[in-house]
């Protein structure tokens, strides 16, 4: 596992440095970041679900632990469209 040491830094500088760290990484990495922003409890996770990665848990007090699970985002369901009348 990977550790990213973040604390002292305010959001959004942690999620910044996973996404750096992930950019590059295999799929199949698991980082921890270290992060004492109270944001980033919402943040990491938000930005996991956007990125489609999986988000493992705050394993610990302010250690945040992401997998790398995709290349990119989730592709999203298409929306249905009503026609006009």
């Amino acid at each position: 596992m990977i550790e990213i040491d973040c604390l002292g830094q305010r959001c959004p500088l942690p999620v910044i440095a996973l996404a750096r760290l992930l950019k590059n990484a295999e799929v199949g990495t698991e980082v921890r970041v270290l992060a004492d922003d109270p944001a980033a409890a919402n943040d990491i996770p938000a930005w996991c679900r956007l990125k489609g990665q999986e988000f493992l848990g705050e394993t610990a007090e302010n250690a945040f632990e992401v997998r790398k699970i995709s290349d990119g985002p989730l592709p999203q369901s298409p929306r249905e469209v009503t026609p006009r009348e």
